[in-house]
């Protein structure tokens, strides 16, 4: 995945969060996508300074992985 695939799925997530954010009263629902929704921003972000610090290092950044969400929860504490 390109940095300009990723920059532009962390776009549609953060739009997606705005519209959950505005509203008035969450359900349980929209507080588990708010959530979903946030850690998929920390993987995306995550994913982006891995392909970063890869290119800026002289080394391939499609050599950068996701990580998984039990990583990157352990990894925001």
């Amino acid at each position: 995945m390109e940095d300009n695939q990723v920059l532009s799925h962390i776009k549609n997530l953060t739009v997606t969060e705005e519209e959950l954010y505005g509203k008035e009263n969450l359900t349980d629902e929209d507080i588990k996508q708010l959530h979903k929704i946030q850690l998929d921003l920390e993987q995306c972000w995550d994913f982006l300074r891995q392909r970063r610090a890869l290119r800026n290092a002289g080394d391939n950044p499609d050599d950068a992985e996701i990580r998984d969400a039990e990583t990157i929860k352990n990894y925001k504490r």
